[in-house]
């Protein structure tokens, strides 16, 4: 029986995670099936205990269950306890489901390695405070960053994240309408772009600062296009950290690392890099 895979979230119809692990299993042979599995909050655990029974050996995970899949595995690593959510379901080898996050490292790898942003020593504004926002804080604190401002709609819910990585990193909470142009790289992790908004604040903040969406589509994402019309030096959507995060996601399932240069390359929108020139 071919290994099976598959991403689960609500809404999935859009992800292009099952493009991205054909393509690893064709560069690297391996024979495997990767679907989308739609699946409402009420129903995950069933779906998921469902999918592991009948031989499934992993699932990516996406919004909005990756808080609470940290659940339902029944051993976590390092990296999904510091988030509290996670990304990737496996099997592992005492046929029992590990939990781990790599959302952060695949966003660290896009940064640095892809894009050539400097994070040591780098004002960050983080905007959300939901599963994609925790998920990265962490790798990003690693990085020597110089201080994190978290913005979200609901204030409450910024402060909650500040306190749960206090003393890791310079890290503060900020209202939306108390934001001040002060930041070097700018990282939009809200939902607002799956109804197709923006979070609302003064525009000022973003002129000449790196903006990094963790969406991705075939079009510029709406934050980006709200970014570029305000003076953002660069605007980049998450196709990067997708595939980063993915070639991690294979490496775990199957021991081995896929090459990502030519998925990146190929992405479906185009990187807008120095947008005010």
């Amino acid at each position: 029986m071919t290994d099976r895979y598959a991403i689960i979230g609500h809404p999935v119809s859009q992800s292009l995670s099952p493009l991205i692990h054909k393509q690893f299993a064709r560069m690297t042979g391996n024979s495997l099936t990767y679907d989308r599995i739609d699946c409402v909050s009420a129903k995950l655990e069933k779906t998921v205990e469902g999918f592991f029974a009948e031989g499934g050996l992993g699932l990516n995970v996406t919004v909005p269950h990756k808080k609470k899949a940290f659940l339902l595995a029944d051993r976590v690593g390092m990296r999904a306890r510091k988030a509290g959510a996670v990304n990737i379901l496996s099997v592992d080898k005492h046929g029992g489901i590990a939990g781990d996050n790599t959302d952060g490292t695949g966003l660290v790898r896009d940064l640095v390695r892809n894009l050539g942003i400097r994070l040591e020593g780098a004002r960050l504004l983080l905007l959300g405070a939901g599963g994609a926002a925790r998920g990265v804080i962490a790798p990003l604190a690693e990085q020597k960053i110089g201080s994190l401002t978290i913005a979200n709609r609901t204030y409450a819910s910024a402060l909650k994240l500040v306190e749960s990585f206090a003393g890791l990193v310079e890290i503060h909470a900020c209202r939306l309408n108390k934001l001040t142009a002060d930041f070097d790289l700018i990282i939009h992790a809200t939902a607002a772009g799956l109804k197709n908004t923006t979070p609302i604040f003064d525009g000022s903040v973003v002129r000449n600062a790196d903006c990094y969406d963790v969406m991705y589509g075939r079009r510029e994402t709406p934050f980006m296009v709200w970014a570029q019309r305000q003076g953002a030096q660069s605007v980049t959507d998450g196709w990067g950290m997708l595939v980063e995060q993915a070639a991690e996601s294979f490496h775990i399932w199957r021991g081995v690392w896929p090459e990502t240069a030519m998925l990146i390359a190929a992405r479906p929108s185009k990187r807008k890099r120095d947008s005010g020139s």
